[in-house]
């Protein structure tokens, strides 16, 4: 039936049927004879279509060599789905990956008793969800979110936290806590805070402390004025130093350095 497709759509569907087969494969550890052989002979057909670049035709045939033999590795089928997906001109996003999180043990978590994290208007679910994942594995004791704060709950957000979501606690205040109107800073902050924002202390300079919240900001805008005045107050502001053209980086990639700097430190006693 794919055969007698037109290419666009023959290579679309292919792509389709490795991505599912790779999902059951994760899912069961396994795929039947039957599968295995199934896809062996849309693997010969693709190859036959001789109108593939040289690596691609070189990783068909790998493939074929080990669907015959009845050898289903998952690494083949990702690599195939992810050939096919880029012929038709497609780019997997990253929340679409087929991720080996499964369920977490949380009797396994060693956090860092008062290392908390404020995220302040983070819009991405993917970020959101990067940034638990770092602060799980770091040692996060707990995340705030701002109201406006993108939802973990999101499916583009549990993707990226790899199941961090259900293990790490968190809780989204009703209310922005450096807002004027507030009158005054939300009880949790009584524990001090600090800002990840440019210009500020370079991170190997910076003394993080004993227990704290460190606040994230917008992807857009940063750590909002208000919050980086009431860290001014506190610990400070921690910046990374960069040697590139663009100078800043993902809001998601600073977080996670920013953190493993501070478990070190943590770690160092």
């Amino acid at each position: 039936m794919l055969a007698k497709l037109p290419k666009s759509q023959r290579l679309r569907k292919a792509a389709k049927v490795f991505g599912e087969a790779e999902h059951r494969f994760v899912l069961a550890g396994r795929l039947s004879p039957e599968e295995t052989e199934y896809l062996g002979r849309i693997t010969e057909m693709l190859i036959g279509d001789n109108h593939f670049s040289a690596a691609v035709l070189e990783a068909l045939k790998i493939a074929r060599e080990r669907f015959a033999g009845g050898d289903v590795m998952r690494r083949t089928l990702n690599t195939v789905h992810h050939l096919l997906l880029a012929e038709t001109g497609r780019c997997q996003a990253d929340w679409d990956f087929i991720g080996q999180g499964g369920i977490l043990d949380p009797s396994k978590r060693r956090p860092f008793p008062g290392m908390q994290v404020y995220l302040e208007d983070i819009r991405s679910p993917f970020n959101v969800g990067s940034i638990f994942r770092a602060a799980e594995s770091f040692g996060a004791e707990k995340i705030w979110l701002s109201p406006l704060c993108a939802d973990p709950r999101h499916k583009r957000a549990e993707r990226s936290a790899m199941g961090c979501v259900d293990i790490l606690p968190w809780e989204r205040l009703s209310s922005d806590p450096f807002a004027a109107a507030t009158g005054e800073k939300d009880p949790i902050f009584s524990r001090g805070f600090f800002a990840l924002e440019t210009g500020g202390i370079p991170l190997g300079d910076f003394v993080f402390p004993s227990q704290g919240i460190l606040i994230a900001g917008s992807e857009e805008l940063g750590v909002s004025p208000p919050a980086l005045t009431a860290a001014g107050a506190s610990f400070g502001r921690v910046s990374i130093p960069t040697r590139g053209a663009k100078g800043s980086l993902n809001v998601s990639v600073a977080f996670g350095i920013v953190m493993q700097a501070w478990a070190e430190r943590l770690n160092k006693g």
